[in-house]
Formats: structure tokens, sequence, C-alpha cells
């Protein structure tokens, strides 16, 4: 945990940024796997972390913007408790080390949500996104768990997001710290890019560096020579010379603060002239779009940045034809390109998206694209000081989207469709960096990971 005054301070700021009533704010449970005993991983809810700090299972709190007074909910263990998970601190204990001073037990959080109901007081809470979540506030706040999607508070949900999106210093100092594993975890994954290695052995080493860290996966490892298909987590395929491994994996540390990297390899240690050519173009729209990003810029005029970058680079290939500007404007981009640049990340891989991905990346005036492609976008707003974003973008080829559109003869002023089938087996790259914005620019965390082609086929043939 961060010291007690961090948390004090964030419930403070929270509770003036919302202004009265009260706030209710539920941890998470432990979920069976397979029966009631035997549990996935626990972890936490990450706005309970965020302003508690406590990683432990079935606490809950409210804060009373009125009477400014915070209570943590719980139960401390009973003797059956303490003979199979050893003595515990007790809930008091616990609640003090985030400066908490009143608990209560877990029923009673029932009777504080119905009196503040009683005497008129809004209660306040985030969207759940667990089902034992959503079951426990349907009791708590008598209404049917269908009816729950109307009870978010848009006050709240803003408030969390304007204090969460701009890091504080102990936090970047806790990402900063984790970026030395995500090195680790890449380039083993890059050494390990030899013919006859499976998938699934590369992915196994990269969660062992996660969780030897005394951390975790900060989601579950993307890892395939079928780097076309954005989210591949199957991890079957034995690799084979002239290969492209993409893998997309990042670390949590004790506290959850998440990293999250791509990097692009390839197998036996040689890119091919055609793999170069295009991996390229991909280290070109990420080295621009790091470039521009600085306060004030908009996210989504990065992404496009990148996006200008692919175009005329897939022209200059022989791949697209006609005015780059014009072809990016109408999406003609992302046949090759069809996901957004990048993300919040903090506490989440994807930072905050259980509120809404339009809340933290979106504003009232910045509304999100409804072209194919762009609308994958999740950050477009302005960015601020300290905010902490991925930047990957990415270029596929995508056999069955590369038949559609040509079967509709989609953006044929743009697209030379009869030169792609060279492409049909060529699979995917996406080069992605953790950067966070500061007062002048912005700048990687951490030791930046090989990523030119001379560095990654250093690595991968064990010569750096």
């Amino acid at each position: 945990m961060f010291s007690k005054e961090v948390y004090m301070q964030r419930r403070q700021k929270l509770m003036k940024a919302v202004g009265n009533g009260l706030i209710l704010l539920t941890g998470n449970r432990h979920s069976p796997m397979n029966c009631a005993g035997n549990t996935y991983k626990f972890r936490q809810d990450s706005t309970f972390l965020y302003f508690f700090g406590l990683d432990e299972a079935d606490v809950n709190a409210t804060l009373d913007c009125d009477s400014g007074v915070v209570t943590v909910y719980g139960n401390d263990l009973s003797m059956d408790d303490i003979i199979w998970m050893g003595p515990q601190p007790s809930l008091r204990d616990k609640a003090g080390l985030c400066g908490v001073e009143h608990t209560k037990t877990a029923a009673d959080i029932f009777t504080v949500v119905k009196d503040a109901k009683k005497a008129g007081q809004t209660v306040h809470i985030l969207p759940p996104y667990r089902p034992e979540n959503k079951i426990f506030l349907a009791e708590l706040l008598n209404c049917p768990i269908a009816a729950l999607d109307t009870y978010p508070s848009d006050i709240l949900i803003r408030s969390c997001v304007a204090l969460r999106s701009v890091k504080e210093k102990v936090e970047l100092l806790e990402i900063e710290h984790q970026m030395d594993n995500a090195y680790l975890m890449h380039t083993t994954a890059m050494w390990m890019a030899q013919p006859g290695t499976y998938e699934h052995q590369i992915s196994g080493a990269l969660e062992g560096i996660a969780l030897g860290a005394n951390g975790a996966v900060s989601f579950p490892i993307i890892l395939a020579r079928n780097g076309q298909t954005l989210h591949n987590h199957n991890h079957d395929n034995m690799l084979q010379k002239g290969d492209l491994l993409l893998v997309d994996a990042g670390c949590e540390s004790q506290l959850h603060y998440a990293t999250d990297h791509t990097r692009t390899s390839p197998v036996g240690g040689k890119f091919t002239n055609q793999q170069r050519e295009i991996y390229d173009i991909v280290l070109a729209a990420n080295n621009a779009a790091t470039a521009m990003a600085k306060p004030g810029v908009l996210y989504r005029d990065c992404h496009l940045t990148a996006a200008r970058v692919i175009a005329a680079g897939l022209k200059e290939v022989g791949l697209m034809k006609g005015d780059v500007d014009e072809a990016v404007a109408l999406g003609a981009h992302a046949l090759f390109f069809p996901h957004g640049l990048g993300h919040m990340m903090g506490l989440d891989v994807h930072d905050m998206e259980d509120y809404g991905e339009d809340y933290v990346g979106y504003t009232d005036s910045i509304k999100r694209s409804t072209q194919f492609g762009t609308c994958n976008l999740r950050l477009a707003r302005a960015l601020e000081p300290n905010f902490v974003v991925t930047n990957e973008p990415g270029i596929y080829f995508i056999p069955e989207l590369m038949d559609l559109w040509k079967s509709e003869n989609k953006f044929r002023d743009f697209i030379l469709y009869e030169k792609l089938e060279r492409y049909r087996t060529f699979g995917g790259i996406r080069l992605e960096d953790d950067i966070v914005i500061t007062e002048g620019g912005s700048r990687n965390l951490g030791k930046r990971i090989p990523i030119t082609p001379d560095e990654v086929e250093a690595v991968v043939n064990g010569l750096q």
C-alpha cells in the first residue's frame, strides 16, 4: 500500500467533487472456479484499491459527502478461517492502514444505505461489472438486477475519471518499477522465438516471469504466429522459420499497476525483406505518434497521424494508391489498421473502462467516430500531463477482411487488391510502448524494449 495520507487525500478530493450524498464503493468477492472452495485468483476492484488500497475480499465502503464520514464494512475472521488461512489483522487495523477510523460489520451496510435513502440522500454507485456484485447491489438498493443500469451516478463516474486519469508521482514510480519485468518478459519471448518452439511454451515462460516477480500478468497474454488476429489467445502452434511472432503482454505490480507492450519478432532471427518493409512502416507510425503526443493534443489526432504514416508507407510499397489524406479520411487504411492507437493505463491495463469507455476516452465535445477502424479508438480526448497511455499502431493482413472488401469493391481508388495475395499468410505486426505525457511532450516509461529491426534480430539471435 501507499501511505495512508495518499488514500485520505484521494477520498477527500472525491467527496468534494461529488458534493453531496452517500458514495457506495464495493470491493470484489472471491469467485468460484468450479466449486465454492476452489476460486479464481482474487483481484480487488481497481476503484476500491485507488481510494482504500485494501486488497481484501468481502469489504465495502461508504463515503458520506454530507458528514465527511468514511466507513469500511467487513467481518473479522472466524476461528475456522484462521485454521485455514492463519491469523489476520482485524478489520479495524486494516482500515487504519488507509486512514479510516470508522468500521462496521458487513451486514451494517444494509442499514446505512436504507437510512440514507430514507433521509433523501442520493446514493452514488459505479457501474458493476461482476455478477456477484450486481446481485449484492440489487439487494442493497432493493431493485431488480435488470434495473441496475439506471443507478450508476454520472457525477461519481466523472469524478473518478478526473482523479484517476492524472497519475500521481507514487503511481508513476510504481508503474516505472514494473518496467524491468516487462522488459524481461518481452526479451525472453524474442530469444525463445525459434523454429520448433510452441507458442504455449513462450506464453508460460512469460507468465512465470510475472508471477516470479510477486505480481501477475495484467491481462491474458496475446501471443501468436497468427498476429492478424488482434486478440489471439490460442497458443497451440509450433513456430516455423520465417514466421512472425506477435507478443502483446504485460505484468502487474503487487499494488496492481499494469504494463502493456507489444513486440513482433522474426522466428529464427531474420526478417524477410517483405516483413522488414512492413515492420519499418509500423515503427515509423509508433515513433510519429510518440513525437506528437503532448499536453493539449487530441489523442485522436495522434491516431490519425499514425494512420497517415501507415497509408503512406503502404502506398510506397505498392499496396495502396491515391491521396493519403483522403484515404485516411474515408477509412481505407482500416483494412490494414482496424483498431485504435491506444488507451489509458494504470491500475487497469485498460484503465477505468469498467466505468464506460466513452467516459474515459471521450468528452462532451469529442465524440466517437462511427467509421470502421476509427470507431475502435479507445482514447480520443486531449492529453494532459501525467496521463499514462499506450501507443500501439499495427498493420495486419486479415484474409477474410481482404476478401470481403474486395468482393464489395470497397475503396478501389486506394487499395491494390491484386497485390495483396502475396501477403495472405503474412500475419500482422504491432509495436506498443507505454508512455507518460510530460509538461512538454511525452516519454517512454522505463528502458525501451528492443524495437528496431536490428535490435530485435540481435535479441532473437542471442547477441543482445
